[in-house]
């Protein structure tokens, strides 16, 4: 079993001011698997401190941002040795099937530390602009002190999409995983302090819901970057806006996957289902709304319903398997509950249903609904579980239309064997990232959401840019 009885506050390892701990349960065991210990209140305080004294008097902000670049490639380095590791944690900790752990849970991060490595080099610091009595100086400064908090699907991509341009940008950060997954982030402190980086720099304190508050609301935090729920978004933007905080708010999807009849079906699904179901289906931008013309719908129900069937469920450890475990059982139960609402509205499920695969684990029965439309709930609210919904359209026109009737607008794709007019069709659906004939989140892009889905962007030089503060000198002479 993995257990930690410390915090990593101001570079070091320190006792917890409480003696409440975190169990770290397996999903496919039901046993558990890690001990941390949950972080109160007066560990947040402490956390902000360090982080506060290493910004306002340590070296980390008055170093150029390609010194801090090297440092950040240096921790690069060492987590690309590590990065085997990470991957088996992550699977232990929240049941994503080891080969998508190996392929995105880890590498992703590792690339993101590596372009924001490479991107520091060369990001204009300081620009001089023609002014009205002489040359404007317009300069990008660290925003302060970040707190970023993030859920438990992807933790380490969802800490390093905020904690790479951060650290690059000179700011320092307070990290709150999910009690789910904290695991991983032990792993990452110790690659943190290896690297060199300055302390309190860094800090890493695992905790629920009370003492996550306390860290967004706290006085000494001057940016808070947030992925999860849009109903805990709307929470923390209302803090924030009270105030006046920045804030990044990256939050729900319900994303479409349009299906022209000229698309090559054996192709497409190949690729659809690692955008539909990644990661058991757990995935924010996880394209759930399946729209087929009513030319081919009944062909495509009969692929996804293959493609669905062709993914083993199983031992997340297991190579073989091709959807393991929900993170928890209050997961395994508010998907099955979606479910049933699915059979009740009158969708039929042509693969899966409500039978649990095995007795035990927190496994559900992958779920393939006929028969759908865009009004039921499974349809409009996010289900965060391998289920998908096969919804029939009239025309293209039609197609766009049910894409963009939603809250929400994160991600989308659209399969053709006609890239120019799928470009066409993505650029009139209203979400953040959009695919043609495959889906993917590119490090050097900007990666966020329309709508219920966010604020702000993520990643590219757009998501360096959000953790920097502008400052116009102007002068005469």
């Amino acid at each position: 079993m993995r257990q930690h009885d410390k915090l990593f506050i101001g570079g070091d390892w320190v006792a917890p001011a409480g003696t409440g701990t975190i169990d770290v349960v397996s999903p496919h065991t039901e046993e558990v698997v890690g001990r941390v210990p949950d972080g109160t209140p007066a560990d947040m305080d402490r956390a902000v401190a360090a982080a506060r004294q290493a910004f306002d008097q340590g070296p980390w902000p008055r170093m150029t941002m390609a010194e801090r670049a090297a440092v950040v490639s240096r921790l690069a380095e060492i987590y690309a040795a590590r990065q085997g590791e990470m991957a088996e944690i992550i699977t232990e900790e929240m049941g994503s099937p080891i080969t998508f752990s190996q392929m995105a849970q880890a590498p992703q991060p590792l690339g993101m530390l590596q372009y924001y490595a490479e991107l520091g080099k060369t990001f204009p610091v300081e620009e001089e602009r023609p002014g009205t009595f002489g040359p404007v100086i317009v300069r990008r400064e660290p925003v302060g002190v970040v707190a970023a908090v993030v859920p438990w699907n992807v933790p380490q991509f969802v800490i390093m999409i905020k904690l790479a341009p951060a650290l690059v940008a000179g700011c320092t950060i307070v990290i709150k995983p999910a009690p789910e997954t904290p695991l991983d982030s032990y792993l990452l402190a110790e690659m943190v302090k290896e690297a060199g980086i300055p302390d309190g720099v860094v800090n890493i304190v695992a905790a629920g819901r009370e003492a996550g508050e306390h860290l967004i609301s706290h006085p000494g935090v001057d940016k808070v970057a947030f992925t999860g729920s849009t109903a805990a978004g709307r929470r923390i933007a209302s803090i924030c806006g009270e105030q006046l905080k920045r804030c990044t708010l990256e939050l729900g999807g319900k994303s479409a996957a349009i299906i022209l009849d000229d698309c090559d079906l054996p192709s497409a699904m190949g690729f659809l289902s690692i955008a539909s179901l990644m990661n058991n289906g757990q995935a924010c931008v996880a394209q759930t709304r399946i729209l087929a013309s009513r030319n081919r719908y009944d062909e495509v129900v009969d692929a996804v319903a293959a493609m669905v069937q062709g993914m083993p469920v199983g031992d997340p450890a297991d190579p073989a398997t091709g959807i393991g475990p929900l993170v928890a059982k209050r997961q395994q139960e508010r998907v099955e509950g979606y479910i049933k609402i699915g059979i009740d509205e009158g969708a039929k499920p042509v693969v899966g249903g409500l039978e649990r695969p095995y007795d035990r684990g927190w496994y559900v029965a992958p779920t393939v609904f006929a028969g759908a439309t865009n009004e039921m709930r499974i349809a409009r609210e996010e289900i965060f579980g391998p289920v998908l919904a096969v919804i029939p359209y009239e025309d293209e026109a039609d197609a766009v239309r049910i894409a963009n009737d939603s809250d929400y607008g994160l991600a989308g794709t659209v399969w053709t064997a006609d890239v120019e007019h799928g470009l066409d069709v993505a650029r009139q659906v209203r979400t953040g990232t959009y695919g043609v004939n495959l889906f993917m989140i590119e490090t050097s892009s900007p990666f966020g959401g329309f709508k219920s889905s966010g604020l702000g962007r993520e990643l590219g030089p757009e998501g360096l840019s959000a953790y920097l503060e502008y400052k116009s000198i102007a002068r005469m002479g």
